[in-house]
């Protein structure tokens, strides 16, 4: 069963046509209105016909739960196809839809749109925190208990699917949201006054609203292809991306920065497989740990399955290890080309969401709860500076911290003291009890050009898969003990970073500024266009002498179509060469980052001042040489 509820001012319908299954209705049943209601949208599943009352059961009881905490009366049940792909037969749909209809009208005014009729509607939903939410039940988890540990449904090919208990866990969790702010104060999310913080909001609506279905591309999508970064490869799976020159250079050079700051840190690169026993008793535990969906394969009449993570390599590498109390704590990194996640379809969208993924995975083993907390607090704000370096500041993101009630209550101090490092205010997630394998997590969520979040840099404080694992580490009186261990990705996702990246210029557009990316990430940083023929032999003199990346347009255009074709690739510096150039010796520089639309900021400058000026905007960051032939019109074009 899968539901969409919409709090709404009021929500009205009208049927227009009836289909082949159309249910019988009269007159009175052909239209409808309700006001200050909850809008149910549902579609009946065709695994739900295994057992009709205990669906209708479970989702009674999901829309109950949603009536208590929105204080309303009314309710309008509206059958919509669209919200699932594997949709019941037309007689278990509308045997359901009565049932539930009758179960909620003891308590609630009922309406319900007619099955099986194309229909038109008008809704206006209230806009507050518990507005939207989108709920799957499924009869797997009626009893979760006696489940095994990994549960196993069919994919709409015929596969079978993995999905762990965690990832059920998390779709039952009971989950306490709240407002944190810098001075420590801890607001009910629904008592928040969010007037000054429009972009925390649309977070909060994201967030518990719980929907991940895309159903608008987002800008990044044209973005990508238009600046030939990437494009969906058709021949392989959903949620796989080709990546051209210019894409996989900027894919590296982040690569490289976030290796480079996870190995300043103190980690130590290492590289594990991509594919792991399923049956492997400490990877099946795992697995049922962890909220993710898996890729499974055969292999010599073996269950392997794809990482999703390097947790795996990493933890049986330090099963493995002799380590002294004289180690910790202990670093560990992989940049994971790839991870997989078996992600629905209707989620995956251009590089917000993909199923094969880079992921830059560090573990720490400390000592105890003492060296955890201090090693957090130090990865959180190395994470806030991998990403202010690769062009996410902390404006541009939400914070979400997430912990157990007793982990909260004994370390007030130090997560009042992770929202008063980013001077505002941030959502928390708290549970009475722990489901899964940290007390206490956090998360980057970057807001996108349609108000979607997507998590970027995560820490978690990892209690329970040092003894899953049978990890230990000797102290200074010779015993052995239990490492507590944290988990970060310092940048989140390569591919959510460039994600980020492009949605921003996406929004910088809309605002009437020029998009742009970060010097050190641009393919090209300087662009050098002779006027004439004539020309070319200056122009090749000041290409040897930039200390940076740079191409000659030496195409027959005409300059101004030029210079428009190093503003659509976003090129920070173009460099126009002249009679006046050559005769002064000095350049015409334009420079993106301090221009306006249609509004060029084009200044004079020596070939000295012009490399000072990159060399001090690059400094510190990875460098590699141009991706590309150093001229233009040697390039073909890959769309």
């Amino acid at each position: 069963m899968r539901l969409l509820l919409v709090h709404s001012d009021y929500i009205e319908y009208e049927v227009k046509k009836s289909t082949p299954v159309a249910e019988k209705v009269d007159e009175s049943q052909k239209q409808g209105r309700l006001e200050e209601a909850l809008t149910a949208f549902l579609a009946v599943e065709k695994p739900d016909e295994s057992d009709i009352d205990e669906i209708v059961k479970q989702t009674v009881n999901e829309i109950k739960k949603v009536m208590g905490q929105i204080n309303s009366n009314r309710i309008m049940l509206y059958p919509y196809a669209h919200l699932s792909h594997e949709l019941s037969s037309p007689d278990a749909a509308v045997k359901a839809l009565k049932k539930i209809e009758n179960a909620l009208s003891t308590d609630y005014e009922i309406m319900r749109a007619p099955f099986g009729w194309y229909k038109s509607f008008n809704i206006n939903c209230k806009g507050h925190p518990l507005s939207e939410l989108s709920r799957t039940i499924r009869l797997e988890s009626v009893s979760a208990s006696s489940a095994v540990a990994s549960s196993e449904s069919k994919t709409e090919s015929g596969e079978e699917e993995v999905v762990s208990e965690a990832l059920k866990a998390e779709e039952t969790a009971k989950s306490y949201w709240h407002i944190l702010t810098p001075d420590g104060e801890l607001y009910d999310v629904n008592k928040f006054d969010f007037s000054e913080y429009p972009n925390l909001q649309r977070f909060v609506n994201y967030e518990i609203s719980e929907s991940r279905v895309v159903d608008k591309t987002p800008p990044h999508v044209e973005l990508m292809r238009r600046l030939g970064i990437a494009d969906y490869e058709a021949g392989s799976d959903s949620g796989n991306i080709r990546y051209y020159p210019k894409g996989r250079f900027i894919k590296s050079l982040l690569e490289n920065y976030v290796l480079d700051e996870a190995t300043i840190s103190g980690a130590m690169e290492v590289e594990t497989p991509i594919m792991y026993d399923m049956n492997h008793p400490t990877l099946k535990k795992y697995l049922d740990r962890f909220p993710a969906r898996q890729y499974s394969i055969e292999s010599d009449k073996r269950r392997l399955f794809l990482r999703f993570a390097a947790c795996f390599g990493q933890f049986l590498m330090s099963h493995d290890m002799t380590i002294s109390y004289k180690n910790l704590p202990l670093k560990m990194v992989e940049m994971t080309r790839y991870s997989f996640r078996k992600e629905q379809r209707g989620e995956l969208v251009g590089m917000k969401r993909l199923r094969s993924f880079t992921m830059p995975d560090m573990h720490t083993l400390c000592a105890d709860m003492g060296q955890s907390i201090s090693e957090f607090d130090d990865q959180y704000k190395m994470c806030i500076n991998t990403l202010d370096n690769i062009g996410v500041d902390v404006d541009d993101y939400e914070v979400a911290i997430r912990f157990t009630r007793d982990f909260y209550e004994n370390n007030k101090d130090f997560i009042t003291e992770m929202a008063r490092t980013v001077n505002k205010p941030v959502l928390v997630e708290m549970w009475d009890k722990r489901f899964f394998y940290f007390v206490l997590k956090f998360e980057f969520n970057f807001i996108d050009a349609l108000g979607k979040a997507s998590a970027l840099s995560t820490v978690q404080i990892d209690v329970e898969n040092a003894e899953t694992y049978d990890i230990s580490y000797i102290d200074k009186n010779g015993e052995s003990k239990r490492p507590i261990m944290l988990h970060c990705s310092p940048s989140g996702a390569i591919e959510r970073c460039i994600y980020a990246l492009l949605e921003k210029n996406a929004m910088k557009i809309d605002n009437g500024e020029v998009p742009t990316l970060p010097v050190w990430l641009s393919p090209t940083q300087v662009r050098i266009i002779p006027v004439h023929e004539h020309h070319f032999d200056f122009a090749e003199n000041v290409y040897s002498q930039l200390n940076c990346r740079v191409d000659i347009d030496d195409r027959e255009d005409t300059v101004g179509k030029k210079i428009r074709e190093a503003g659509r690739e976003w090129i920070p510096y173009v460099v126009v060469i002249g009679d006046r150039e050559i005769e002064s010796g000095k350049l015409n520089v334009t420079i993106r980052s301090e221009s306006k639309p249609k509004k060029p900021k084009s200044v004079e400058m020596s070939i000295d001042e012009l490399n000072n000026r990159i060399l001090s905007e690059i400094k510190g960051m990875p460098y590699r040489e141009q991706p590309l032939a150093k001229y233009v019109s040697k390039r073909p074009k890959f769309l």
